[in-house]
């Protein structure tokens, strides 16, 4: 098996009906609600499979996929690949208008709806595609022992489509290929199998988002246990990472920023764990520094994007004077810091980064325009992403985020990076979380407002505000600084800034 791993391109199906005849006796996948062994994973996938090509999948067509993580969700994702086709999850948080325009442009002829989302939804939701419940998938299945027409996968063969979690309009479909998933999950599967760790997963994002790919696909490769939890409660969590003995899990930094805050985080023994990941949002110094004070095994940030573009990778249990940055340069990548005249900087100098890897993504489904407008295109031909982040590279090759290129703000024809003043706010002793945006102003084009969470009794942010500014440079003070109950954010943790501008807006008081 680890020689079919180590191959530059393999089939995942093919692998799973090898761990199938080998592992049998072992869990594969589980929920609340159900287990799924290995000896009847892939019968349970053939039989899929084969139902949609019944039902007209064409090879390379979409498999849409709607509702809360579960068993029955990892199987239809993993027959839509076996079929030849190519799994499209659907966000679950987007509107009904954008989930119809996910599902016209993936060109899906299925859609696997859960119960709660078609109850909200209601039974005309995209009633021209074959509607298939999930809780219902036993009773659709083709008969016992059936198999699927044989799919060979090519390399430039999509596999999934993951729909970026835009706030208007259609979100992007982000194509990947058979290729690029091979060549991002066969390895660590490889490392897991060669370092001897009994792989037991815990994924507890949606298996709409790419982040929880790192908990399953690899996983699934390496012949071990995927438990899928439909939402993320901290008692919950706690209790199935000490009851299955967990050994690997994916989080993002607000889920460890629960589990920490966790009143009976103590109470449970976590002490199978030999990895943990965190990506998709920024991950404080101070929070890396608890989780590896308080949580066994290693810790790894990842930074990339789901387009691709540069992989950094940040061993926080190997680097601890290295919390502040996202890492360095996995092997195979490459990045670039470029000014906004795309000239190289010195190193050192924040600018925006550029990267490239062999795992980018096929393009954008349907937007070939759109593609090409997310590359940057040396003076060699050579093709990277942008990355959408400004940073800056220190003397080792670690790379420090400074923030967004969209949430820089300009104002009197200075650059302000948010995190900068963002850092500076999180110093006062009342505040819990702080967060920056620039509105329009008449004065300066743009200014700096912000918002922050308070500790109880600390109620006073004209004094915050005050203190803070005394520190700042005249171009960086904050015009306004206003609290918040709790910050908006998308359902991976990441912080929705588009809202805070239009409360900023709304507020107003700026100028």
């Amino acid at each position: 098996m680890m020689n079919r791993l180590a191959e530059p391109f393999g089939s995942f199906p093919d692998i799973l009906m090898e761990w199938s005849r080998l592992k049998g006796d072992d869990l594969a996948l589980v929920d609340e609600n159900r287990e799924v062994y290995w000896a009847e994973l892939v019968g349970l996938v053939e039989r899929l499979a084969a139902r949609l090509v019944e039902t007209g999948l064409a090879r390379g067509q979409a498999v849409a996929i709607l509702g809360t993580s579960s068993v029955e969700y990892a199987l239809v994702f993993l027959a839509a690949v076996r079929a030849g086709g190519v799994a499209a999850p659907l966000t679950t948080s987007a509107s009904a208008a954008q989930l119809e325009g996910m599902a016209r442009d993936s060109g899906a002829a299925h859609l696997f709806i859960d119960a709660a989302k078609a109850a909200e939804l209601g039974p005309d939701f995209m009633a021209h595609l074959q509607r298939v419940p999930l809780e219902s998938i036993d009773r659709w299945l083709a008969p016992p022992g059936s198999r699927a027409p044989e799919f060979v996968p090519e390399p430039q063969d999509p596999f999934n489509i993951i729909y970026s979690s835009g706030t208007t309009g259609t979100p992007k479909g982000i194509v990947h290929s058979h290729r690029m998933r091979w060549r991002q999950f066969a390895p660590t599967a490889l490392s897991y199998l060669g370092a001897g760790i009994a792989v037991r997963s815990l994924a507890s994002t949606p298996l709409y988002s790419n982040t929880t790919m790192v908990a399953f696909l690899p996983v699934l490769l390496a012949g071990g246990c995927v438990r899928v939890m439909g939402k993320f409660d901290c008692a919950k969590w706690l209790a199935h990472a000490q009851g299955d003995r967990t050994t690997i899990t994916m989080l993002v930094p607000v889920q460890y920023q629960r589990l920490m805050d966790f009143a009976g985080f103590g109470d449970f023994d976590l002490t199978s764990l030999k990895l943990k990941y965190c990506t998709s949002a920024p991950f404080s110094a101070d929070l890396k520094r608890e989780v590896l004070r308080r949580m066994p095994g290693g810790l790894i940030e990842i930074y990339s994007m789901t387009e691709g573009g540069v992989v950094c990778l940040l061993p926080a249990h190997e680097f601890p004077y290295k919390l502040h940055t996202v890492g360095r340069p996995a092997p195979g990548s490459e990045l670039k810091v470029l000014d906004d005249d795309d000239r190289e900087v010195p190193p050192g100098t924040p600018g925006n980064l550029v990267g490239r890897s062999l795992t980018m993504m096929s393009g954008y489904q349907n937007q070939p325009e759109k593609t090409r407008e997310g590359y940057w295109t040396d003076p060699e031909g050579g093709v990277w992403q942008r990355m959408g982040d400004i940073g800056r590279v220190d003397a080792e090759g670690f790379v420090e985020l400074v923030g967004r290129a969209k949430d820089m703000i300009i104002s009197g024809g200075f650059n302000i990076y948010p995190s900068d003043l963002e850092a500076e706010l999180a110093k006062e002793p009342g505040v819990v979380e702080a967060a920056v945006v620039g509105v329009p102003s008449r004065a300066w084009g743009e200014t700096p407002v912000g918002f922050v969470v308070l500790k109880d009794g600390a109620g006073d942010t004209g004094a915050i505000m005050a203190a803070v500014n005394a520190r700042l440079g005249k171009t960086q003070r904050l015009a306004a600084l206003h609290p918040i109950a709790e910050m908006p954010r998308s359902h991976i943790g990441k912080l929705l800034k588009t809202e805070l501008r239009e409360e900023a807006e709304r507020l107003g008081g700026t100028d």
